[in-house]
């Protein structure tokens, strides 16, 4: 028998309560409000918010039987899957799920009603009802624009083991549906209540029966395209790709043999999704433990279009990661001493720059944990306060030997090696723990600010058996990637602020590389400006401006002649107050390495202006941005922040490449402003000029941009 306990009464679901707002979310989202529900007989639960409808069969099992985006109607579902599928001592058992569809090529709610349960499965227990809480505890010290906590709904699905072999073992399958936007994250747990230990082998937590999004008659699923109606992003990713796509570890698209009607001959469509990591978790499940799966988010798309897509995930970013907003003025120190580290931060009070990192190459080492070295670190760090600059630092993990007995033993030869980078420590080895409570005892110890980490890349796997942190090889990717996790929740909680060159967005890093090719940066100035605006323009359109950074070498970086470097600063003023604004114009803080900020008087007042301009607009420069043309060096570039939310709407940044001033006719996408009637432009602060918007939401206007410049245009 099933017992449904939801702590409050439901209201009851009809067609009445599926009303059609007709607001874009991406513009005000503010009533669209997650709700949950129940059907008039009880047989079902209902998620909604006004963008996004999933429903549930929870009689005899739970089971998905609608997922929707309200905005354009789009269904997602074609047949019923099971919630999960859990490999437990080698062998499959499926969580929830109903049975008897006969075609699977779409779901009528007649046949859910004639569809049973399986014994063996998960069975439905119970379901909570609460609000979402944040699955980190973050705080910040750094500037970040205004964003509203997220809120929403949660439902969490309880199940007990159907087999007897599992008794003990209790699954909870929690969905986060959120206000304002078509998301919905899925996550699960599995506590043992028993007297056994169970190997865990594999976690399933979605199985998604989907829509496929073309129809081939004959193809391989990798030429086959996956399903656009969906995003799908989850806290396990990992490769240094500096984008999610090529990050991700679990998203897998499969074919489905129950679809026998499908067009492809060889029922070869890619249209099962699966969400689970490849390697593990090959966790031994104690008595009295709890195992927590990935967290997948599930963002429902209404376009094809690439903008709106991007501004969507963007959007996701601002719900589930909030922390990633936090964008910080910081220079690159590379320092031989203390006293380079005093100067570099009386720079920065001087010209508003609000922290100072200490680059690789410089003379900090967090992992001495002498008494001398923390106290003469956090003197440093008392300075730096006292001048009101933030002060963090660098380390290196995986590229590096440490020793056979702490490096990653590859599977292979049962060797060290075979590592991401060749040879690395392994996160679960001596060396590798006490590193982590190292990092924890420096920030602790110091008042430092800011963690620039340098690795590890728990895709690393170790076959080793002796490393404390891991039992072998089947659980070591998965080990690492928790202490590694683990020490990222351990940062955030206490408000330091975390660089780091892989995807850990959800769970607690701030900022990541917006993607760029390091020898670049040994080529002609004149180059590295075109260079640097093309990856800010490739590096945003699933990045907001605040989660990447760039990259400004002021002294010879990776080879280069006298005109690849800005040193003497005043002698290449122009190109330095160019990279400037061309960096503080898109939002993105770039690393500006080197040992100062400044040289003379003039050049400290170029920068002083630059980064009063970028402070005076710093809201509207950390919004969004819209792409309106790519640079290629023939002619103009530029982007567009918008934020409706805000006085200034819009603001834009214009670019020429060239040697000559140039005379351009611009069209202006001004959708995503809110504009809808009218807008004022005005040109670096002068006098504005309305302009009537066309049907499109656009203005067409003429520039004028300088040979080798630059301008911006605010909209109100």
């Amino acid at each position: 028998m099933c017992i449904r306990v939801t702590g409050q009464q439901l209201p009851i679901w009809n067609n009445a309560a599926q009303k059609a707002n007709g607001t874009d979310w991406l513009i005000s989202s503010t009533s669209y409000k997650a709700q949950i529900y129940r059907s008039a007989d009880g047989k079902d639960l209902v998620l909604y918010n006004g963008l996004v409808k999933r429903i549930f069969r929870i009689t005899p099992n739970v089971a998905c039987t609608d997922y929707q985006n309200v905005t354009n109607g789009r269904q997602l579902l074609r047949a019923v899957k099971a919630e999960a599928r859990l490999t437990i001592n080698g062998r499959d058992y499926n969580v929830g799920g109903l049975y008897g569809q006969k075609e699977n090529a779409y779901l009528l709610p007649v046949q859910v009603d004639r569809m049973t349960a399986r014994a063996n499965d998960f069975q439905f227990v119970s379901y909570t009802i609460a609000p979402v809480t944040p699955y980190l505890n973050w705080k910040t010290r750094f500037w970040m624009p205004p964003i509203k906590a997220a809120s929403g709904k949660k439902v969490s699905f309880l199940y007990h083991a159907g087999a007897p072999e599992l008794q003990g073992l209790e699954v909870r399958i929690n969905y986060e549906l959120y206000d304002g936007i078509p998301l919905i994250v899925k996550s699960l747990s599995i506590e043992n209540k028993g007297a056994n230990t169970f190997k865990i082998n594999r976690v399933v937590n979605e199985i998604l029966g989907m829509v496929e999004e073309e129809s081939a008659v004959v193809g391989k699923p990798e030429d086959m395209k996956k399903n656009q109606g969906i995003y799908l992003e989850t806290n396990y990713a990992f490769n240094n790709a500096m984008r999610y796509a090529l990050s991700d570890q679990v998203t897998h698209w499969k074919t489905d043999s129950a679809y026998t009607s499908q067009v492809n001959y060889d029922l070869q469509t890619p249209c099962l999704l699966e969400i689970y990591p490849e390697q593990g978790p090959g966790v031994e499940l104690k008595p009295g433990e709890v195992f927590n799966s990935v967290r997948t988010s599930e963002l429902l798309m209404d376009s094809y279009d690439r903008e709106r897509r991007g501004l969507a995930i963007r959007k996701m970013y601002n719900v589930l990661a909030p922390w990633t907003a936090a964008n910080p003025i910081f220079m690159h120190l590379v320092s031989k001493n203390d006293e380079d580290v005093r100067t570099a931060v009386d720079q920065c009070a001087a010209t508003g720059y609000e922290a100072v990192i200490l680059s690789f190459g410089s003379h900090l080492n967090m992992e001495d944990t002498s008494s001398a070295n923390l106290v003469r670190w956090k003197q440093m760090a008392d300075y730096a306060h006292s001048r009101h600059v933030f002060i963090g630092g660098y380390t290196l993990f995986s590229s590096r030997q440490i020793s056979d007995s702490d490096d990653v033993v590859d599977p292979k030869t049962g060797k060290p090696g075979g590592a991401f980078f060749g040879h690395a420590p392994c996160f679960g080895s001596k060396w590798g723990l006490a590193f982590r409570d190292k990092i924890k005892n420096f920030f602790t110890q110091t008042g430092f600010d800011i963690w620039e980490n340098d690795g590890p890349y728990p895709g690393d796997v170790c076959a080793s058996t002796t490393h404390p942190g891991h039992a072998g090889l089947d659980d070591s990717q998965w080990r690492q990637m928790e202490i590694q996790k683990d020490l990222y929740h351990w940062l955030n909680a206490r408000g330091i602020y975390i660089n780091a060159p892989d995807w850990y967005f959800l769970d607690g890093t701030n900022k990541i590389a917006i993607g760029y090719r390091e020898v670049n940066f040994s080529l002609p100035r004149a180059d590295q400006k075109i260079l640097n605006r093309q990856n800010i323009y490739d590096g945003t359109w699933e990045k907001s401006p605040s989660m990447g950074w760039g990259f400004v070498p002021l002294t010879r970086y990776q080879g280069g002649g006298p005109e690849a470097v800005l040193e003497p600063l005043s002698e290449h003023l122009d190109d330095y107050k160019a990279l400037m604004m061309e960096y503080y114009g898109s939002g993105v803080q770039a690393c500006y390495r080197g040992p100062r900020l400044f040289d003379t008087d003039k050049t400290k007042e170029a920068v002083i202006e630059v980064i009063k301009w970028y402070k005076k607009y710093r809201d509207i420069l950390n919004a969004d941005i819209i792409h309106l043309r790519r640079p290629d060096g023939r002619d103009w570039d530029g982007i567009l922040h918008v934020n409706p939310q805000l006085k200034i709407k819009g603001l834009v940044m214009l670019y020429n490449p060239t040697g000559i001033a140039i005379k351009r006719h611009i069209e202006l996408p001004l959708y995503y402003t809110g504009l809808t009637t009218i807008a004022s432009v005005s040109e670096q602060g002068g006098a504005p000029k309305v302009y009537h918007l066309k049907r499109d939401y656009s203005v067409s206007l003429d520039c004028t941009i300088p040979a080798n410049g630059y301008t911006w245009l605010t909209v109100e």
